[in-house]
């Protein structure tokens, strides 16, 4: 005769605890729900009333945690929902995934909601989270999911895609390859539904458990981010573990606004984007080209000391050296469409990587010339969708500071590690020094190429490196390129905003595929080993992180205009053109304001182009042959002689400072 345990043995925070059958997540783990709101149970989040097992292991998920953030918000976006077909009743539901800092949800509706809709919309919201609704998980089959949801097409198609969904649209919050579920909002009191949606959860106990939340904007956006598919509505929100953290963060939004690159790049008349080129194809204008040219001479420079070789290669080729490098199957949808002349497919290039393996072949390569490193701004054309295209950020046409090095498999391990000290001490030149890597692996899925072992390979190679750097390292499993795994190094700026830049990535499938060799010192050719490295990402989006790390006020070495010589009158200026002439012969950026404007103005509009010197000359300063000198920040020096002002600003030139 069996009988059945009426106790169960569970693992909280690695210690044994024995809790009565039946006993659910947040049972075992005494939790205030307003504090843990989630459990990870054999490590998979898991609502806390989940009814554990024998033996299980359970962790405590708190709501101001990296997976409490993303549960509470996944649960504003349900309520964003709840109130949305609350006031118009004839929405239907699209998807509503939590996202970096917030969340959003999708609509059909007949009209775009407009901001008095928002202000309605957060205010049942805030109704639904008094309440104190409960979040309950019901599990259903695909048929009776249908048979509930029959009013939601969107909910429908989602349920045909189970096991299939990806994360790339969000889709796989409410549909996996397990049982669907769907979560009831019941009456905290009563217990009735309020609402219900096809979700895989976990969400939060109940509605109250959310502390702060906003509505941010709306914007349409194709059902599932295809364009063939037609177009909601979707709201974004934004959700905190407390009213202090969404403030911070709100704050941080409004100092973002501030630096935001596209609107000082046309105050500081640095470059634009006329619609008659297109979507994502900027122009620098004079001050932005001299931005991007002392960012390519100092690249250039750093470069030639590191002895890389300059290559150039042209805009556009035939269509099939993607398909022996394999990009069209992988990369095809983000080039440009292909053009037929003489008969035959042409596109513009997306990336270097093909022309520089065609320049390895052009000729035997011997194992003494290696590392091979080849280097080349190059410009590239990629089909980005216009949802996305962002000033500097994330453009069409950008201009690439590519290198392609080539190596024994000896030496590779070597060269990534100097390679990344190299990318390291170049980001630092340009005033960012706060950085952590990631490592983009290959997963199961069948979008890589290659052999496993070779990726195996390529891998190690690369985490060895990175963990030797001493910063820390950060696992992107499935991140890579088809073609091998790849460093990122992640940068902070000014206000803490994290932006990915340089790339190294490990490649041991393109130089297979284009069939390169060199002579080893026995005699034998061998395949080489490639690593692709971009150090700015692209020269345009280096830019745009800039500006807005710098708030528009580039350091002097970058600054287009590093100084300007401001006279109390007329009969002062060609004191600061004696001054002007000699800065000049030093290398530097100097104008003279000979115009009719008072001085008081001159100043006002150096300050608002962000000049980092102002030297200003009256009656005495002729007589002493001297200027006064002021600073970016307002602060001045009085009677300074030509030759120290000189030589103060050479050396800030020089030394790359911030002023």
């Amino acid at each position: 005769m069996s009988t059945v345990s009426s106790e169960l043995r569970v693992t909280l925070d690695g210690s044994e605890r024995v809790v009565p059958a039946g006993a659910t997540a947040g049972q075992a783990l005494e939790a205030d729900g307003r504090t843990v709101i989630a459990a990870r149970v054999n490590g998979e989040l898991r609502d806390l009333e989940h009814v554990l097992g024998d033996g299980d292991a359970v962790e405590p998920v708190e709501i101001g945690s990296d997976d409490g953030r993303a549960i509470m918000r996944h649960s504003a976006a349900h309520v964003m929902a709840q109130a949305v077909q609350e006031l118009f009743p004839e929405a239907k539901l699209g998807i509503g995934p939590p996202v970096e800092n917030g969340f959003y949800y999708d609509f059909d509706v007949a009209e775009p909601f407009t901001p008095d809709d928002l202000k309605r919309i957060e205010k049942r919201m805030r109704e639904i989270v008094k309440q104190d609704q409960r979040f309950s998980r019901r599990p259903v089959s695909d048929e009776d999911a249908r048979e509930e949801l029959a009013d939601e097409p969107y909910k429908l198609e989602l349920i045909g895609l189970k096991g299939s969904a990806g994360s790339e649209d969000g889709a796989n919050v409410e549909v996996g390859a397990g049982e669907l579920t769907i979560y009831d909002n019941l009456d905290a009191k009563s217990g009735e539904l309020r609402w219900k949606d096809l979700c895989r959860g976990p969400h939060l106990p109940s509605t109250r458990v959310i502390p702060a939340f906003k509505l941010m904007r709306t914007g349409g956006a194709y059902w599932r981010g295809s364009e063939k598919n037609p177009q909601l509505q979707r709201i974004y929100g934004t959700a905190w573990e407390s009213r202090e953290k969404q403030d911070e963060y709100l704050r941080l939004l409004e100092e973002a606004e501030k630096r935001d690159h596209r609107r000082l790049g046309a105050e500081l008349d640095l470059f634009s984007f006329p619609p008659e080129l297109g979507s994502g194809l900027p122009v620098f204008h004079p001050k932005g080209g001299i931005i991007r040219k002392v960012m390519e001479d100092y690249m250039r420079q750093r470069q030639m000391e590191a002895g890389y070789e300059f290559v150039n290669t042209p805009h556009l080729t035939k269509s099939s050296l993607f398909e022996i490098s394999g990009h069209l199957p992988y990369y095809g949808e983000d080039m440009f469409p292909p053009f037929e002349v003489d008969g035959t497919d042409y596109r513009v290039k997306p990336m270097n990587c093909p022309m520089h393996n065609l320049i390895f072949r052009a000729r035997g390569r011997s194992y003494r010339e290696l590392p091979l490193r080849f280097c080349e701004f190059g410009s590239v054309y990629r089909y980005e969708k216009s949802g996305v295209v962002h000033g500097l950020t994330r453009v069409r046409g950008m201009t690439q500071d590519d290198s392609h090095i080539y190596t024994t498999k000896e030496q590779m391990g070597d060269e990534i590690k100097s390679l990344l000290n190299f990318v390291l001490s170049v980001l630092r030149d340009f005033g960012l020094s706060e950085f952590h890597l990631e490592l983009s692996t290959r997963d199961d899925s069948d979008k890589f190429i290659g052999e496993a072992a070779d990726w195996e390979e390529a891998t190690e190679a690369l985490r060895q490196a990175a963990l030797e750097s001493g910063l820390e390292l950060v696992d992107d499993p499935g991140g890579a390129a088809f073609y091998g795994p790849k460093i990122s190094v992640q940068a902070k700026d000014a206000i803490g905003r994290t932006w990915q830049l340089s790339t190294i990535q490990l490649d041991f499938n393109q130089p297979k595929r284009f069939g390169l060799e060199y002579q080893a010192a026995d005699g034998t050719r061998q395949t080489p080993a490639m690593i692709h490295r971009a150090l700015f990402g692209s020269i345009e989006r280096f830019m745009g992180v800039l500006i807005e790390h710098y708030a528009g006020a580039m350091p002097p070495w970058l600054a287009p205009v590093q100084v300007v010589g401001i006279p109390i009158g007329d009969a002062h200026v060609p004191h600061l053109e004696k001054v002007a002439e000699r800065l000049r012969g030093r290398g530097v950026r100097i104008e003279v304001d000979a115009s009719a404007d008072r001085m008081q103005k001159k100043i006002r509009n150096a300050q608002k182009q962000k000049i980092p010197f102002m030297l200003l000359a009256g009656d005495d300063d002729v007589a002493k042959d001297a200027v006064s000198f002021r600073y970016r920040n307002g602060e001045q020096k009085n009677g300074v002689s030509i030759d120290e002002a000189v030589e103060e600003i050479v050396k800030a030139v020089e030394d790359r400072v911030q002023v």
